[in-house]
């Protein structure tokens, strides 16, 4: 029983080599994906920006709020130096 010599699965050329994905839409169609693809992209910028000021804003509201004591304990300052 010898082992049968397996052909490459060798993937068929298209009809046209000229077919494109760009081609078989219809340049309205292609206009429609772009503007979507742009209008995304600015709405995630948006999103990003704004999640980034919300923290911004909370950092700030925090920081507001600290007591003395934990202002003390951030502090960098060795305290004891200057008793």
């Amino acid at each position: 029983m010898a082992k049968q010599k397996r052909t490459g699965g060798q993937v068929p050329k298209p009809a046209e080599e000229g077919s494109t994905l760009k081609d078989l839409l219809g340049e309205g169609t292609l206009d429609k994906l772009k503007n979507m693809s742009r209008t995304m992209k600015e709405e995630e910028e948006k999103k990003r920006v704004a999640a980034l000021e919300q923290q911004r804003a909370e950092q700030k509201e925090r920081e507001k709020n600290k007591s003395f004591s934990e202002l003390l304990d951030e502090s960098h300052l060795d305290w004891k130096k200057f008793k």
